[in-house]
């Protein structure tokens, strides 16, 4: 196809088309100068010298306001035909992103089959930056009970350093408190003594800043609050979009979260402002909605424009599996443009009231809740099954107007998406997996719904 700008692609093929290109591109950055191609992908150089940086209070650090989180990477298949990270591919990554400002590194122990941490250690050493270039932020991810051993925990701190070739961390995380309340805070940190030896690794400056990460329970986040003057958090992590910015669920609400924080004058670092992808991944209609409003601008940039817009994030944590989604979130934050006030109240209130009118399952691809011990691929399920709701190819009945499309879409779709042994039928409602969702996703519930939907589908009973 010959090379046209897009203002020449949009009279040809008309708004609606072109808006349908562009999101199916899962575009996640920002406007920029320059002009994009017929796709929709922004074109000339990226800056090098434009990143918007905040300053941590305590140390001075200057934190890129775009972070790096090392847990959606690109796989590639070995000799024995298993899927690996595709290391050669994360080091390009890694250089890229450190070449144009980008500094904060976010992994963890649990991230990409327990392969995360060695996997950045790598990149990083490979990069040729001093290790003073850049802030590696990792967690303490004893989620296990047989994990819960002070030597244990210890232990897993030790693997840390060594996997990330380093002898301290810049920034360390309790990992995801707040997922069953506050037993299994006692359980892992405080009645292990971890916590206290944490605050010993942190005074011995092997730890700079200590923090964790939230989601769940509300009364955890306000427990830690509470505490702040004993533990004196250095930073905490918390998922915010401008859809739950105003959620009735506290532990959910970004703004009743931020605030809490801000007023502490603890640094806010932000993880899942895409909700998973899926405020990039939006239905047609919503993607026209955003381009009637800035037509160079993709949908997602919205988002990381939303929330890196607050004075009191210190960065925003993407988990850019390819190029193209490093590109762009480059151009969102190099510089950030804020939003205006009144672009803010149209996110937090139309746009959110729109996107939240469709069912989708509030899965952010995470997976915490694997591996099942029965073997389904929980968020693949959630993925096609959001993916299709997006798409239209969810009918609530035969009397649907494209119900025999959607019906072949979905069907299809389900079985190239998840294998057969490891669809929602399999489900047996053991539960193991709800304590572990961050979003408490009564998952057994919908794996139940699902498996009813797409059984009406294939005998046509719908």
């Amino acid at each position: 196809m010959k090379d046209i700008n897009r203002r020449d692609f949009l009279k040809v093929t008309g708004t609606t088309a072109a808006t349908a290109a562009l999101a199916s591109c899962g575009i996640q950055g920002g406007s920029a100068d320059g002009e994009v191609d017929y796709m929709g992908h922004h074109e000339g150089p990226i800056p090098t010298d434009k990143m918007t940086y905040r300053t941590n209070p305590k140390q001075g650090d200057k934190i890129s306001l775009l972070g790096y989180g090392w847990m959606r990477l690109p796989n590639t298949k070995d000799d024995d035909g298993r899927e690996v990270i595709d290391q050669e591919q994360v080091n390009r990554l890694c250089k890229f992103a450190l070449d144009h400002g980008v500094n904060y590194f976010d992994t963890s122990p649990a991230y990409c089959r327990g392969k995360s941490e060695e996997s950045l250690g790598i990149a990083l050493e490979a990069s040729g930056y001093k290790r003073e270039d850049y802030f590696i932020a990792t967690k303490l991810s004893n989620f296990s009970p047989t994990q819960y051993e002070f030597e244990e925990g210890k232990a897993m701190f030790e693997r840390s350093l060594e996997y990330l070739k380093t002898d301290y961390i810049d920034y360390l995380l309790l990992h995801a408190i707040g997922g069953g309340g506050m037993e299994p805070v006692h359980q892992r940190y405080l009645d292990n003594g971890l916590l206290d030896w944490l605050v010993e690794q942190r005074e011995a400056g092997r730890i700079r800043n200590l923090g964790f990460s939230f989601h769940g329970d509300v009364a955890v986040f306000d427990w830690a609050m509470a505490h702040h003057e004993d533990y004196h958090w250095d930073f905490v992590q918390i998922q915010a979009n401008y859809v739950d910015w105003e959620n009735e669920d506290k532990g959910r609400s970004g703004k009743y979260l931020y605030e809490e924080l801000e007023k502490r004058n603890i640094p806010v670092v932000i993880m899942e402002p895409l909700l998973g992808g899926r405020l990039s991944k939006v239905p047609d209609h919503v993607v026209a909605h955003f381009k009637q409003r800035k037509p160079e601008d993709s949908v997602a940039s919205w988002a990381f424009r939303y929330i890196g817009s607050k004075p009191a994030v210190l960065t925003v944590l993407s988990g850019m599996t390819y190029m193209e989604h490093l590109e762009d979130n480059l151009r969102t934050y190099a510089p950030l443009e804020p939003l205006t006030e009144e672009e803010q109240v149209w996110l937090e209130e139309e746009t959110a009231t729109l996107i939240k009118s469709y069912p989708t399952i509030d899965c952010n691809d995470c997976n915490y809740c694997m591996p099942c011990p029965y073997g389904l691929n929980i968020p693949a399920i959630f993925v096609h099954y959001n993916k299709c709701v997006n798409q239209g190819n969810v009918p609530e009945s035969q009397q649907a107007k494209n119900y025999q499309k959607a019906r072949r879409a979905f069907l299809i779709g389900y079985d190239r998406s998840v294998p057969k042994l490891r669809q929602a039928n399999h489900c047996i409602e053991c539960r193991e997996c709800v304590s572990h969702c961050p979003q408490q996703i009564d998952i057994p519930r919908e794996m139940q719904r699902i498996d009813s939907f797409v059984e009406k589908l294939k005998q046509g009973t719908l």
